[in-house]
């Protein structure tokens, strides 16, 4: 998957935000959000996503493989990333 063109992603100390640079619109994201949008921005498996979420966060692999499909989800729906 990769980010549809016109869509920035800043990290914050918060997590991060996605901005689309052609409407002015903006999503905030939390810590597990941003790993996610990285993550499969780069190219790698949403599962790759679930293995860092697991590794970094006192979350259970079933509940970080759920939220990590939902989120992908929304994103391909509000067309931030395209597969």
């Amino acid at each position: 998957m990769k980010l549809r063109r016109g869509i920035a992603v800043t990290t914050t100390e918060y997590g991060g935000v996605l901005l689309d640079e052609k409407d002015g619109s903006y999503w905030q994201l939390n810590d597990t959000s941003i790993i996610v949008v990285e993550t499969l921005a780069a190219g790698q498996a949403p599962e790759a996503a679930v293995e860092r979420i697991v590794a970094e966060f006192d979350v259970e692999r079933a509940e970080a493989e759920s939220d990590v499909a939902q989120l992908t989800r929304q994103l391909v729906e509000a067309k931030i990333l395209r597969p």
